[in-house]
């Protein structure tokens, strides 16, 4: 016997979706009797079913797992609650612009038993809310109800295409438990949807005109700049990127990145802001010419410097906007950048950078080189800082510095795990993101993630999804991408995390990772936002646990937490003042590369 549900998974392995991230509730029956149908016919099932205890790290390890192999994955979640369960993931998944399909069952609306899996259980009267896609509306790129089997080939592919088109992002789909529960006729399987391409809109170019206007003044511009924050989703568009930089020896700077956008060696790389006052490059205000491409916030207006001067662009400065699939910032109510640019394009990176690169465009060879000798000397001065900061040894009963830290990691890392590609970096530290991402930074494409959002409990599902996503296309193949998957958290992150179902499905589909804990005591955040707009006011004066940011003064056991939701097949260790922090960090990476087990290191900092 078929089902809508069997039409539906067939579908799903049709267009090439692998996983399904699920969480199962009362109106999955028809589902989950389908796939225990293809197990007794076939031995296995049509898409790998991972089994999620909570719906945001599902939604978080299918993103992770879509941003690593660049294939939708499958998330399936209970009627409005599952919903509403995905939480903050739903944000991410929105603003990293990953294609993901979100699908969610719902309350059966007959009771009377005219239909095969009408109500029989009281939730079905409180989970039968007016507008259950409203939940996610505004964060899904396309939302619809499956109705009947027969066009569920042409909707599946119809919301896949707009969710692998720019702008990206994910889709919901629902669809009640009664039509999932009826019996089809085998003729549906070879429906004739699937004759159609439902392809991705193609990568746009930018226009002859702004190819000329954009490649002229990068040539003729005296002090150059170009910004970024996720150019690095596409890793071929890092290799155009560094090839333009290098061509026209213009500067490269990041502001909040959620890529690999620039390799760290690369002569031209200058630093890296999330934008707090006083972290910007000096080179913004004193550049002509700005080229914006693939950047979230590329500065913020109201900012000054350490010396009172504003952080940004000189009124003079030619500002030209590239973006891949947003360059108005549509889904954001307020933006600044497109107002004040004298050209803006909606264009894919890749293909655009390699536009300006044949544009035949040429400047002065005598001011490239002097600009590309004072630009290596401020990227070898940026790089000398951090080593540096790594060699910082702290005074007795004094924590380590995050710095410290993140060299030690590193180094263990490229001891043990030579080749930079195959490690993956998974950043959610939050007030350490300037840090984390300087000192961490990989000189690989793809080698650095965070979610691309700011909803915080990313990382630890994410983490199941990447090492899923590291393995090679097809069931059993057995070859791992990444033979280190890295998950670098706040104690807040790793709380909102979900830990303990995140570490549960670590053990139960063997996806093991090293977590890195940095425990300032709670939510320094909250507390340095506070500080950003009362420097001197009444909470600048006591500690985080007067101001309610504090988790003391008994801390979460972070490691126990791990290795409880393993059933002790974790391996962890806390880090404190005085205690061996490079001999831990090398045997917690042994343990993951070796003897292929999570790890977790809490390190304990200075408390907010």
């Amino acid at each position: 016997m078929y089902t809508t549900s069997s039409l539906f998974f067939h579908t799903l392995a049709q267009v090439g979706i692998t996983h399904a991230f699920v969480n199962w509730g009362s109106d999955h029956p028809a589902l989950l009797e389908d796939l225990q149908r293809q197990r007794a016919d076939h031995g296995n099932t049509t898409v790998e079913i991972v089994t999620c205890p909570n719906e945001m790290a599902a939604l978080s390890a299918a993103q992770a797992f879509t941003q690593v192999t660049n294939t939708p994955a499958a998330v399936i979640v209970h009627v409005d609650v599952g919903t509403q369960a995905l939480a903050g993931a739903v944000h991410n998944a929105s603003r990293g612009k990953v294609p993901i399909l979100v699908f969610a069952g719902a309350s059966p609306s007959t009771m009377e038993g005219e239909l095969k899996g009408s109500r029989n259980e009281w939730i079905h009267w409180m989970q039968d809310v007016p507008d259950q896609p409203a939940i996610v509306r505004q964060y899904m790129r396309f939302t619809a109800q499956i109705n009947a089997p027969e066009n569920i080939p042409h909707l599946v592919r119809r919301a896949l295409q707009i969710a692998t088109s720019e702008p990206k992002g994910p889709v919901y789909l629902w669809a009640r438990r009664e039509v999932l529960e009826k019996e089809i006729d085998e003729s549906l399987f070879n429906s004739s949807a699937s004759l159609y391409k439902w392809p991705s809109i193609e990568p746009s170019a930018l226009s002859p005109s702004a190819v000329n206007v954009i490649g002229d003044a990068l040539a003729q511009a005296n002090n150059p700049l170009i910004i970024t924050s996720y150019i690095g989703r596409n890793p071929a568009a890092v290799g155009a990127l560094e090839m333009l930089s290098r061509l026209m020896a213009i500067p490269v700077f990041v502001t909040c990145p959620s890529a690999t956008n620039v390799s760290l060696s690369h002569p031209f790389f200058v630093g890296v802001s999330f934008l707090a006052p006083g972290t910007h490059t000096p080179l913004l205000s004193t550049a002509d010419v700005i080229l914006v491409i693939d950047a979230e916030v590329p500065w913020i207006p109201i900012n000054k410097d350490n010396r009172g001067n504003p952080e940004r662009p000189s009124d003079d400065a030619r500002i030209f906007v590239i973006d891949s699939g947003d360059p108005l910032k549509e889904s954001i109510g307020m933006e600044h950048v497109a107002g004040v640019a004298e050209l803006v394009s909606r264009a894919n990176a890749e293909v655009a950078l390699f536009q300006l690169l044949n544009s035949g465009s040429t400047g002065s060879a005598t001011g490239y080189y002097t600009r590309s000798r004072s630009t290596q000397a401020i990227h070898d001065a940026f790089i000398a800082d951090m080593r540096n900061a790594e060699a910082v040894m702290s005074e007795p009963n004094v924590p380590y510095l995050p710095s410290r830290i993140f060299g030690a990691l590193r180094t263990a890392v490229e001891n043990k795990v030579p080749h930079p590609a195959s490690t993956l970096y998974l950043n959610e530290t939050i007030s350490n993101y300037p840090l984390s991402w300087s000192h961490l930074h990989p000189d690989t494409p793809l080698g650095m993630l965070s979610s691309g959002g700011s909803s915080l409990g990313w990382a630890l599902g994410a983490a199941v999804g990447a090492v899923l996503g590291g393995v090679n296309a097809g069931k059993g193949a057995g070859k791992v991408g990444y033979e280190l998957v890295v998950s670098v958290v706040g104690d807040g992150t790793f709380l909102f995390g979900a830990p303990s179902s995140a570490f549960w499905m670590a053990r139960r589909y063997e996806t093991p990772f090293l977590t890195i804990v940095l425990n300032n005591g709670g939510w320094k955040s909250p507390k340095l936002s506070m500080l950003g707009i009362h420097p001197e006011g009444h909470g600048s004066k006591v500690t985080g646990n007067q101001l309610t940011v504090g988790f003391g003064p008994d801390m979460p056991d972070y490691v126990g937490i791990a290795v409880a939701a393993t059933g002790g097949w974790a391996w962890g260790k806390r880090v404190a003042a005085g205690d061996s922090l490079w001999e831990t960090m090398t045997e917690a990476v042994r343990i993951v590369v070796e003897e292929r087990r999570c790890a977790i290191v809490e390190c304990v900092l200075e408390s907010i």
